[in-house]
């Protein structure tokens, strides 16, 4: 049956005991490990008095951020015995393994919290503030909890599009109330440099600005840049104590900054402000870094440096991800390198680069970070992989025995659509709607528990190309975020989509009142129409023959050769893996044998286009008979016009008519004219 797959675990709806009181469910985003609840609750009222006993630091971010939260609370003179908020780190804490757990009681005297870090305390006062958010009542009982993962990140992509500090920190608030604790800032793209580097100003007063503020515009455009102040600047960045607001804003939240300065690739902004860094030597002429070049290596380590200064994170990310390396096979510096280095293809001399750059953060106590391209060529020592392309890169990182974060596109990109496309703003293509975020779990059942523990933790992105204002931004993170950090705190055991549904539904509300920019979930259209269930027709389990001439691409069979005729409908997206695609010049061409000769009504099939990631329609469809599998009888010819759009579009292409009896249908679907001609995407051929 055709539908998203939703994990099912321990439901964890949590009652108040007594059978006079309603049942109501505890509502906290990420559900907590165990709960033990009874019936009534503290309530924190004007007299109601904070105590913290914690190490300096921790004990005046957590007394400034219960005073500036909504239950106000001052501080005690000295420790009190009732009508009071306890925050005690202790050494030990039976029940919890990790630093960052917690265990929370409620009893008629107050609420205390218990953990071993400063960490473990601040997400406790996260539950508690979750379990107040309504008339300020605290249920009476014990919380104990903890994390899944160690690494509970977000990456917002600030270069396609500039999003500044006020947002950043808005974001950083969300984040730390549903205990997410890395944030991933994507600084540097061909769309913009955002963050000032004093040896190299070219890099923010001409890289930073471009002709158009809108990505689009600018891409489909001359994707020209100018200089700051020019009247058609458009872009922006950080300075350097910007960042460092960020970074110390972010550590009164617990939340670690992670800095990404892009390399070897999408650098276009760096090679036309600079370039002498690339291979040609020539602006607006490429997108990799020269790694022949010293002077290469030079840029980035000086770079490295003044982004180290400012962001103390144990990674710094080099991306490393969709270099074309194409210039490196005949550039003469390049050669010579691999010449040097004993260096047998372009993979390697990437894997030389990265390489080397790790053995620079390390030598200045830093870990490298990188996306699952790192892995071309021999990943680096001691490198972490971060895993978009699917999760076969984190997985052979941790085979190997390095660590990975777990972002992979089908499950954690918040830059596909969330519902139904023609409901919905603008995106780059896709269907990622809540449900599928949160049946997403990062561990295989085949792993080992030494593998286990290589899983570092799970990461979503949100990459703006799309994306050109803040409401937008926030539209597409919430609440699909609050699915995420509930994979990445929660025990798998603990999930349950039904019950984190209607506690999702409570956070929208919550998230609304508080000013963010969230997506109707209480509205939500659901998947494409038909694609929720099986449908019966004539060719279900049928053999397919295709044309040799007129094979489906490798990367998207959708299931082989019996996919169009399996009953299963394609959703929203061909990333549902349930649309069959077709990229080679002959398009598709396919025979259906009903094993008998039937009486047939109608032949049909749906397709779809998404201009962006070149998905288009057919330019013409035929659909023909034949009772003994030579001659063939032409039922129908349709021409279409391709049209280039925005749009996300679907529409049934075949034939309806008399009744016709045939044994053989063959269904031909064909390209339009050059830049029209991308993939064609089909999902069921229905003979009805």
């Amino acid at each position: 049956m055709k539908q998203l797959f939703i994990m099912v675990g321990l439901l964890m709806s949590l009652f108040f005991s007594g059978c006079e009181q309603p049942k109501e469910t505890l509502s906290i985003i990420p559900v907590p490990l165990k709960a033990e609840i009874q019936g009534g609750a503290f309530v924190v009222n004007e007299q109601t008095r904070l105590w913290v006993e914690a190490p300096d630091a921790d004990k005046q971010i957590l007394q400034e951020f219960l005073a500036a939260s909504p239950l106000k609370l001052a501080v005690a003179s000295e420790a009190p015995e009732a009508n009071a908020v306890v925050l005690k780190q202790v050494a030990e804490l039976p029940g919890v393994q990790s630093p960052e757990g917690y265990v929370l009681t409620a009893t008629s005297k107050g609420v205390e919290v218990r953990a071993k870090t400063g960490a473990g305390l601040f997400y406790g006062v996260q539950t508690l503030l979750q379990m107040a958010h309504e008339a300020n009542k605290v249920a009476f009982g014990t919380i104990t909890d903890e994390p899944r993962f160690e690494y509970r990140g977000m990456m917002l992509d600030v270069s396609r599009h500039f999003f500044g500090l006020d947002f950043v920190k808005k974001q950083i608030d969300a984040m730390a109330y549903y205990k997410l604790n890395r944030l991933h800032l994507h600084l540097t793209d061909a769309a913009g440099w955002r963050i000032e580097i004093k040896k190299y100003p070219r890099l923010t007063n001409f890289a930073a600005w471009r002709t158009h503020d809108n990505w689009k515009d600018w891409w489909n455009g001359e994707r020209k840049y100018v200089n700051e102040g020019d009247e058609n600047a458009h872009g922006g960045y950080f300075t350097q104590d910007q960042c460092r607001e960020i970074v110390e804003y972010a550590q009164k939240h617990y939340i670690t900054v992670i800095p990404e300065i892009e390399m070897p690739s999408h650098s276009e902004e760096v090679t036309t402000a600079y370039p002498e860094l690339s291979c040609t030597h020539i602006p607006y002429k490429q997108a990799d870094f020269c790694v022949g070049n010293e002077k290469t290596f030079e840029f980035l380590e000086n770079v490295l440096l003044e982004v180290m200064e400012i962001f103390p994170s144990e990674y710094i990310h080099v991306g490393g991800d969709e270099a074309s390396k194409q210039s490196w096979k005949t550039c003469p510096l390049c050669q010579a390198r691999m010449k040097k280095e004993g260096l047998k293809d372009v993979d390697e001399l990437q894997s030389y680069l990265i390489e080397r750059m790790e053995k620079f953060l390390n030598k200045h106590g830093r870990n490298l970070l990188g996306w699952d391209e790192i892995l071309e060529g021999g990943l680096a020592p001691n490198a972490t992989v971060m895993s978009w392309r699917g999760t076969e890169g984190g997985l052979k990182a941790i085979e190997g025995g390095h660590r990975a974060i777990m972002s992979p596109g089908e499950f954690c990109y918040f830059d596909s659509y969330q519902d139904a496309p023609h409901t919905q703003p603008e995106a780059i293509g896709g269907y990622l709607p809540l449900s599928k975020v949160y049946s997403y779990n990062p561990i295989p059942e085949s792993f080992t528990p030494e593998q286990a523990k290589l899983m570092y933790g799970v990461q979503a992105n949100l990459w703006a190309e799309y994306i050109p204002t803040k409401e937008h931004m926030e539209y597409m993170i919430y609440p699909r975020i609050l699915a995420l950090a509930e994979i990445a705190w929660s025990a798998d055991a603990n999930k349950n989509y039904e019950d984190f549904y209607g506690r999702a539904l409570k956070a929208v509300e919550e998230l609304c009142a508080k000013g963010y920019n969230t997506f109707d979930l209480k509205n939500e259209v659901g998947n494409r129409p038909g694609a929720d269930k099986p449908v019966e027709h004539l060719a279900v389990g049928k053999k397919v023959v295709y044309a040799d001439s007129a094979k489906y691409y490798p990367g998207y069979t959708a299931g082989g050769d019996d996919a169009l005729v399996n009953g299963i409908r394609g959703g929203w997206t061909y990333g549902d893996k349930l649309w069959q695609g077709f990229i080679d010049k002959k398009g598709l061409d396919l025979t259906i044998d009903l094993e008998q000769v039937t009486e047939i009504r109608s032949v049909n099939a749906d397709f779809m286009q998404i201009c962006g990631p070149g998905v288009f329609m057919p330019a013409q469809v035929i659909v023909s008979v034949s009772e003994d599998g030579e001659t063939f009888t032409e039922l129908a010819k349709i021409d279409h016009e391709v049209v280039k759009d925005d749009e996300v579009t679907f529409k049934t292409f075949g034939w309806e008519g008399e009744p016709t009896k045939a044994r053989y249908v063959r269904y031909q679907a064909k390209y339009g004219p050059k830049g029209l001609n991308g993939f064609l995407f089909v999902d069921e051929i229905v003979i009805k």
